[in-house]
């Protein structure tokens, strides 16, 4: 349980931090200081992005549960690394809709993550 609960928080540090990356891409355009604060939280959505995968991984080998997350870490991995390339190549025409792309395959995994719920005891035990 602890293992899904884990990689459910780092789907979700993975959502927000793509989100950020939105805003910070408008704040890019407008401000001064756009451009440090989308640098950083590319830096933060690259690190979330290898939390998701760690966080899969632990969820499917000891944890005993589906390799299918692995699999969605390992792809979002793969984008991010080709937002960045895309980022510092200074290719908005790819990078902007690619970031929009990841920010929606996010939230679905987010969204159809299924919820752990605590078990109670049997009768007759105590609690």
């Amino acid at each position: 349980m602890r293992a899904h609960t884990f990689l459910r928080v780092s789907v979700a540090l993975q959502t927000v931090a793509v989100l950020f990356q939105a805003v910070t891409a408008g704040l890019l355009l407008s401000t001064s200081y756009g451009e440090t604060l989308h640098s950083v939280g590319a830096r933060v959505m690259y690190g979330s992005s290898m939390l998701y995968l760690l966080a899969a991984v632990l969820a499917w080998r000891p944890g005993g549960g589906s390799p299918r997350p692995v699999l969605y870490a390992t792809g979002f991995l793969v984008l991010a690394s080709a937002q960045v390339v895309l980022g510092l190549a200074h290719v908005p025409s790819v990078h902007v809709p690619l970031g929009v792309v990841v920010f929606g395959l996010s939230m679905a995994v987010l969204v159809r993550m299924p919820a752990v719920r605590a078990t109670r005891r049997t009768a007759g035990t105590r609690d």
